[in-house]
């Protein structure tokens, strides 16, 4: 019997294991599809989702990622209130209406509205009698006066013929009203004519600048945020504040009372339900039948976690990809590949093993927009990052990182965490700065384009059903990497490390 158990045990394999065969194409990489539906209401532009980690994902990122069609998922770590307001912020973040308006009344004098435009790095104020708009004063007309008449109130040189819009007006519509105008902003009114913000011609011509971007029912950007497996109130607290996806985030989705406690959450929210981690064939098939809408796969495949190691659990990346969507497949349900993926070419592999999306966490761990601070080290640039499983995230925050690992938090005499009384399931430590989040996915993509070209595949589904794989060797995978060189000038899409 135990015998068995090590004779009979099947060969798992990863992303450095297999290549990607090139089949004949007439499909070159500029014209692919790299758009995904993510779930039947959610369609994603680019198959990348970032992590839910607390050195990765929070409004900052979780914008930048969905401007360039992927989605974020905001970490968990920090209060229900804290994660609620990085929602919002997602959410209003292509709002082009400034919604919390300075304003000025039409007593005060042209001093007190230059000092006030520059505190607040303005250049016009509206002029408010009570809840009335009755003017507009900008550093034009101030300019003039500031030298000799800097007690001119702001009533005797205000632009009394405000023109206003209201909250249903397009942005074509407000621009066309500013230009026929010659106004450069345009106060924003509700049905009673009350001020709720305003509108800037240059605020309407940004907004075109990202038309890649992943938008949801709503037509605002998309966002998904962790919860954890029992936590009802802060997943219909995040649901209530408009997040897309309600990510469950713990480090075993297939412990019984997770799949049982879905079917709650999911009865108790408007947004999809994603289910995770997992890396077998059983966990998916339980969790599409309690409601999941979709599974995310990864039992200690990233470069900070040591579950592998701490608790010898996991199965390979790409054995766990294939067998999870066997199931998910035949439901309809999405895969989402999360953790292993050190190159583009790994996000290809990940796609044609059965994955319809990867969850990114070191790759994107080191960007302009990840949370933390740029330190510098022997001349190099570097950021935070960490796994949720270890000791600094679970003891850090709002101990998210505990739970998720079905852990406690105590605290000892002195009110502090006893960090003796956990079990750590990951490693702290930093990254190279990469830059913007907009550079580091244009080389992702790229890749991800190239390897499509090589497999014939126009689009993501098809990618899927024509990716063939050969397995390697150890001197497959040597001969694959740049060799028998010294690498002078390092390229953006193959990093090296010192």
């Amino acid at each position: 019997m135990f015998r068995d158990k090590i004779q009979n045990a099947r060969s798992a394999y990863t992303y450095d294991d297999f290549l990607l065969v090139p089949n004949a194409s007439w499909v070159e990489a500029k014209d692919v599809d790299t758009s995904v539906n993510l779930t039947k209401d959610i369609k994603l532009n680019i198959p990348i989702m970032s992590a839910a980690m607390d050195t990765v994902t929070e409004s900052d990122l979780a914008i930048a990622i969905a401007r360039e069609g992927g989605v974020g998922v905001i970490h968990r770590n920090i209060t229900q209130e804290a994660q609620v307001e990085e929602v919002r912020k997602v959410k209003n973040a292509e709002d082009i209406t400034v919604r919390d308006v300075i304003t000025i009344s039409p007593d005060s004098s042209v001093a007190t509205v230059q000092e006030l435009m520059e505190n607040e790095s303005v250049s016009g104020l509206p002029v408010m009698d009570g809840d009335e708009i009755i003017g507009i004063i900008s550093k034009r007309d101030v300019r003039p006066y500031l030298k000799n008449g800097s007690k001119t109130l702001v009533k005797e040189i205000m632009t009394s013929e405000v023109v206003t819009i209201t909250e249903k007006a397009s942005p074509e519509e407000a621009l066309d009203l500013a230009y026929e105008h010659k106004v450069e902003r345009l106060p924003v009114v509700d049905e009673n004519k009350k001020l709720v913000g305003i509108l800037t011609i240059k605020d309407i011509l940004n907004q075109d600048q990202h038309p890649n971007a992943a938008l949801g029912k709503d037509g605002k950007y998309l966002v998904a945020a962790a919860c954890g497996p029992f936590d009802l109130d802060r997943a219909m607290a995040l649901d209530q504040a408009g997040a897309d996806i309600i990510s469950i985030d713990c480090a075993h989705a297939h412990n019984m009372n997770v799949v049982k406690f879905a079917e709650t959450i999911k009865e108790n929210i408007d947004a999809d339900l994603c289910m995770g981690n997992i890396a077998t064939r059983e966990a998916a098939e339980d969790l599409i039948a309690h409601g999941a809408d979709g599974l995310k796969v990864g039992i200690g495949p990233g470069s900070i976690c040591t579950t592998r190691i701490v608790a010898g659990i996991g199965v390979p990346q790409l054995t766990a990809i294939a067998d999870v969507a066997d199931v998910a497949n035949d439901a309809g349900i999405p895969v989402i590949a999360d953790g292993g993926l050190r190159y583009s070419g790994d996000i290809a592999k990940a796609i044609g093993a059965g994955a319809d999306v990867v969850m990114l966490g070191s790759l994107l761990a080191g960007t302009y927009e990840s949370p933390g601070d740029l330190v510098t080290m022997n001349g190099r640039k570097y950021k935070q990052y960490r796994g949720m499983g270890s000791m600094g995230a679970m003891t850090g925050g709002s101990g998210g990182g505990a739970d998720r690992y079905f852990q406690e938090l105590e605290k000892g005499n002195s009110g502090q965490m006893k960090h003796s009384k956990l079990v750590p399931e990951g490693v702290e430590g930093v990254v190279q700065y990469k830059g913007r989040v907009s550079e580091v996915v244009f080389q992702l993509v790229g890749g991800l384009k190239a390897s499509m070209g090589y497999c014939g595949a126009p689009d993501i589904p098809t990618m899927k059903k024509v990716a063939r794989f050969v397995k390697i060797s150890s001197s497959g995978i040597k001969e694959s990497h740049p060799h028998d060189l010294l690498i002078t000038n390092e390229s953006p899409n193959y990093p090296t490390l010192d």
